[in-house]
């Protein structure tokens, strides 16, 4: 049906129907009636939540690097280790690119986000396209911040090294406990769609739109940075300035040249030692397989299971995922549209929880530090991983969920290579 053009719309990010936004409550969220993607939610406060948890959450960050985070004690010698030790530790056993990886993902990333979103929200005279800058980095930074999944790494090493000593907390385990449940917060209130609309009005559609059908067959593309409703045929948006496709141009080839190399790297990563411990000088190195054996056989049933699923699991299922939905999204047979929006919406959540086995290493290298006692080091298995996770999400986000829906009711199958059909 025919709707004004000027009314609230949003062109769907992963089915791209075009939805009408009704007008919301406090606390109501609009969701897309075919493939039940949240579009848009009314928040009480909208401006001052997001920047109270943003605030608080780095003053909590502040505190997590100023005192000791983790300790350990065997055989009368203790250790312990602050969240800046971590990194140098590793750049110590040559291990940079793990030691950047940490700082960025940990500490850099999430600190630019909470200070972006105070920025925004917090109506600071700036210019424009300053705040459309900030706005742009911090919708595309928002899913490699990884605070929570680093934490549940530290509770998995905590039961790793029960079995070899006393494993304590320091005084900034709690603020990193709060930073982390802090800054999901400040990223669950940070509404996009009202964001973008408080920076600057989307430019108006020209012509009368038909809501509940795809923008494609309507001549229309959603910006995938601030969602404003574009022509097809306009590679530039307005008001972010963004350049951009109908559909993610060349989107499956992208996809499997990613995931063909996430393969070959997930082979080594999985046979070569990913760390090695060394007891009393004898050094014994451990593959991700071998770790679960081990936690298995101490009887750690829980940590053994969440290390195999997190480690071996997921990153499998991931890659299996992945290429059946570019095959299914490529192909002409009749398939179930809305069983595969769930699997590639469970892809991009559980991808990223595959980086726990390197934060693991990290942490227990950095603490376990006793001589000849006991000594534990990282070892290429580790950036091997890593860099299997960093790819398979790479994967995830080039895959355009459109595909999938683009074919229904249509003849169409083939994946348009220049952003139009």
């Amino acid at each position: 049906m025919c709707s004004d053009a000027h009314g609230p719309h949003i062109l769907c990010p992963q089915c791209d129907m075009l939805v009408a936004i009704p007008g919301l409550n406090i606390g109501q969220k609009a969701v897309c009636p075919r493939c039940h993607t949240t579009l848009t939610t009314r928040w009480n406060e909208p401006r001052r939540r997001p920047v109270g948890y943003a605030i608080s959450a780095l003053f909590m960050l502040l505190l997590a690097n100023l005192f000791p985070f983790v300790n350990m004690n065997v055989a009368g010698l203790s250790s312990e280790v602050t969240l800046v030790q971590i990194p140098q530790v590793l750049v110590s056993e040559d291990y940079a690119s793990m030691a950047s990886l940490f700082m960025i993902v940990v500490q850099l990333l999430p600190a630019i986000c909470m200070v972006s979103i105070i920025i925004l929200y917090q109506g600071i005279n700036i210019p424009v396209h300053w705040k459309v800058s900030i706005a742009r980095t911090l919708f595309r930074l928002k899913s490699w911040c990884m605070v929570e999944i680093f934490l549940a790494g530290v509770l998995v090493s905590f039961v790793k090294l029960m079995a070899y000593g006393d494993v304590g907390v320091g005084t900034s385990f709690i603020p990193y406990v709060l930073f982390c449940l802090l800054q999901l917060r400040a990223f669950q209130c940070t509404d996009r769609f009202w964001l973008w609309q408080h920076i600057e009005p989307a430019p108006a559609v020209e012509h009368p739109v038909r809501v509940g059908e795809s923008g494609l067959r309507q001549g229309l593309r959603s910006c995938h940075c601030c969602m404003a409703i574009l022509p097809v045929d306009q590679k530039e948006c307005g008001r972010c300035k963004s350049q951009g496709h109908a559909r993610r141009k060349n989107s499956l080839q992208w996809t499997m040249a990613l995931l063909v190399t996430s393969v070959l790297l997930y082979l080594p990563a999985n046979l070569l030692p990913i760390m090695i411990t060394q007891v009393l000088g004898t050094p014994m190195p451990s593959t991700i397989m071998a770790g679960v054996v081990l936690l298995w056989s101490d009887g750690s049933y829980p940590v053994a299971m969440v290390i195999f699923i997190a480690s071996i699991m997921v990153p499998t299922l991931k890659m299996i995922a992945i290429a059946w939905l570019c095959w299914d999204a490529n192909s002409n047979k009749e398939i179930d549209r809305e069983r595969l929006h769930v699997i590639y919406e469970l892809v991009e959540f559980v991808g990223r929880w595959s980086m726990i086995d390197v934060f693991v290493i990290a942490v227990l290298s950095a603490l376990v530090r006793m001589g000849q006692l006991m000594s534990i080091y990282p070892d290429i298995g580790a950036l091997l991983f890593a860099g299997v996770v960093i790819l398979t999400m790479f994967a995830a986000m080039t895959f355009d969920p459109r595909l999938i829906w683009d074919r229904a009711g249509m003849k169409s199958t083939k994946e348009p290579q220049d952003g139009r059909k």
